[in-house]
C-alpha cells in the first residue's frame, strides 16, 4: 500500500480544528503532527486551505442490490458515496429478496466484498415470522451493524405489526435495533379521510397522510419496548417536533440506550417544496411543515438528535413520475450529504466541528464501530479532504447515482470533496476513482 503525507491542512476532529500534517501508512493513520516528514517513499498531498475530516459514516442507505438493480446497485452507489466523502455505509434489508435469513444476509456481504469501494455493513431484516433467524444474528454482533424493523410500511412493504414478534425482537436481540417508526393504522385512517374529501391526491398530501401523530405514536411504542427490555434502540429519520420530547441529551452518547437519527433532506426541505419538486421529495417518513425542520435543527445542535444520515433511497425517474399514489418513496442523497451540510456550515447554521461529530464521531460511537470515525493515530485511515472555497453545482453531468437524478439539481454548494481515502487507499482524488482496492466489512466492539 502507498504511504501518503498530507501537509499543511486544517484537521477537524473531536471538537477542535488545528493546522497540521498527517501520515498514512499501511492503511492506518500513522502520525498526526506538525512539520512531519518521512524518510521512506511517500506521496505528498498539499492540504493547504482545505479541511481534513474523518470520512462520513452513513447509517442508513438503500443500495437496492440484490433484485432492484435497475435503479441502483452496491457498486454504483458506493462510488457516489466515496465521491461525496462517505467512506462507510450501513445498508437496509428491503432488497429483493429481503435479508430475512443469515444466508441472504451473507449474500449481501459477498456482493459488498466484491464490488464496494466504501466500507460496508448490512442490517438483518425483520418479518413477522423470522425470529429464529434474527436471534442467530446475536452470534455475529461484532460483524453486523444491527437489526432493522419497519414499524410502518415503506418501500418493499416489510411491515412488522405483530406485537408478539416485536416483544421477541426487543427482548432477544443483543444487537442495536434500528426502527422505521410510523403507525400504520393512523396512516390508513388519514388516507381514507383525505380520499373522502378529494378525488385525486397530490404530493403535498403526503405529510398530511403520514403526519406527526403517526410518527409520534410509533416512536413512543418502540421506546416503550426498549425501556421494558433495556434494548439498544436507534430510531431512524426523525421528522417531527412532537417526537423530540421522547429524546434526551442528559447522558453522554456512549451511555445512551435510546438514540436517534435525522436525515439531511429533513434538515433541508419542507412541505413548501412539494409545489416545486412534487414526487421528487416524496419519502417515508414525509418531509413536513417548516416548524418541524426548525425543531430538528435545534434538537440536532443540543444533542437530542444524535447522528446525521441520508436514507439514500434511489428510484428511477419513471418511478418518480407516476401519479402520487403510485410514485415510489425515497430520495438519492449519499453523494451530496457532506456538501449539503457544508452549505449549512457556511450559512452559520452549524459548525464544521459539530457536523463532523454528527456525521462521523457519533455514528461510530452509536454503533460501536471499531477503529473508525475519528482522526486518531492507529485508526483506519478513512479520511476526506474538502475545499471550502471550491463551489460546484449539482447537474445531470456530475450525478453518479445509477438513477441519474437528484432533487438537488441546480443547487450550488460552496465546497467540494477533493480526496477520499478508504482504509488508507486514495479511492477518489479530484474526480478520478481508483478501484484497485475495495472497502472492508465494518467491525463492531460489542
Amino acid at each position: 500500500m502507498k504511504t501518503y503525507l498530507i501537509k499543511n491542512t486544517t484537521i477537524v476532529n473531536e471538537g477542535k480544528r488545528f493546522e497540521g500534517d498527517l501520515l498514512v501508512k499501511k492503511g492506518r493513520i500513522e502520525k498526526i503532527g506538525s512539520s512531519l516528514d518521512t524518510k521512506e517513499k511517500s506521496t505528498e498531498i498539499d492540504g493547504s486551505h482545505q479541511y481534513l475530516i474523518p470520512g462520513a459514516i452513513d447509517d442508513q442507505v438503500h443500495f437496492r442490490e440484490p433484485g432492484l438493480t435497475h435503479k441502483a446497485d452496491i457498486h454504483t452507489e458506493a462510488l457516489a458515496a466515496v465521491a461525496g466523502g462517505v467512506t462507510s455505509f450501513m445498508e437496509m434489508p428491503n432488497t429483493k429478496p429481503p435479508a430475512f435469513t443469515q444466508t441472504l444476509l451473507e449474500d449481501k456481504y459477498a456482493i459488498g466484498r466484491n464490488s464496494s469501494l466504501a466500507n460496508y455493513s448490512f442490517f438483518m431484516g425483520t418479518s413477522n415470522d423470522n425470529i429464529e433467524e434474527i436471534l442467530r444474528t446475536n452470534d455475529k454482533k461484532n460483524e453486523v451493524c444491527g437489526v432493522k424493523i419497519f414499524m410502518g410500511s415503506s418501500t418493499g412493504n416489510l411491515l412488522v405489526d405483530n406485537p408478539l414478534m416485536l416483544e421477541k425482537v426487543f427482548s432477544g436481540s443483543e444487537l442495536l435495533i434500528a426502527t422505521h417508526c410510523e403507525d400504520e393504522n393512523i396512516i390508513k385512517a388519514n388516507l381514507a379521510a383525505i380520499k373522502a374529501q378529494k378525488p385525486k391526491l397530490e404530493p403535498s398530501d403526503h405529510p398530511i397522510i403520514r403526519n406527526a401523530e403517526a410518527c409520534f405514536e410509533s416512536s413512543f411504542k418502540a421506546i416503550q419496548y426498549a425501556k421494558k427490555y433495556n434494548s439498544r434502540l436507534h430510531i431512524l429519520h426523525i421528522t417531527t417536533a412532537k417526537e423530540l420530547q421522547l429524546f434526551s441529551n442528559m447522558l453522554p452518547l456512549k451511555d445512551k440506550r435510546i438514540t436517534s437519527e435525522v436525515c439531511v433532506h429533513h434538515l433541508h426541505f419542507t412541505s413548501d417544496d412539494y409545489a416545486r419538486l412534487g414526487n421528487q421529495i416524496k419519502c417515508n417518513p414525509a418531509i413536513k411543515a417548516p416548524e418541524n425542520r426548525d425543531a430538528l435543527w435545534q434538537a440536532l445542535l443540543d444533542d437530542r438528535l444524535d447522528v446525521i444520515a441520508t436514507d439514500h433511497a434511489p428510484h428511477t425517474w419513471a418511478e418518480k413520475q407516476e401519479p402520487y399514489e403510485q410514485a415510489h418513496a425515497g430520495l438519492p442523497l449519499v453523494q451530496h450529504s457532506i456538501q449539503l451540510m457544508l452549505y449549512y456550515v457556511q450559512e452559520g447554521k452549524i459548525s464544521i466541528e459539530k457536523m463532523v461529530e454528527k456525521m462521523s464521531h457519533a455514528v461510530a460511537t452509536c454503533f460501536q464501530i471499531k477503529e473508525r470515525g475519528f482522526i486518531r493515530e492507529g485508526y483506519h485511515a478513512d479520511l476526506v479532504l474538502v475545499n471550502p472555497n471550491q463551489p460546484n453545482t449539482v447537474s445531470k453531468e456530475n450525478i453518479l447515482y445509477k438513477c441519474g437524478w437528484s432533487p438537488l439539481e441546480g443547487f450550488r454548494f460552496p465546497a467540494s470533496v477533493t480526496h477520499t481515502f478508504v482504509n488508507g487507499h486514495l479511492a477518489y482524488g479530484n474526480g478520478v476513482f481508483d478501484a484497485s482496492q475495495l472497502g472492508s466489512r465494518l467491525q463492531f466492539e460489542r
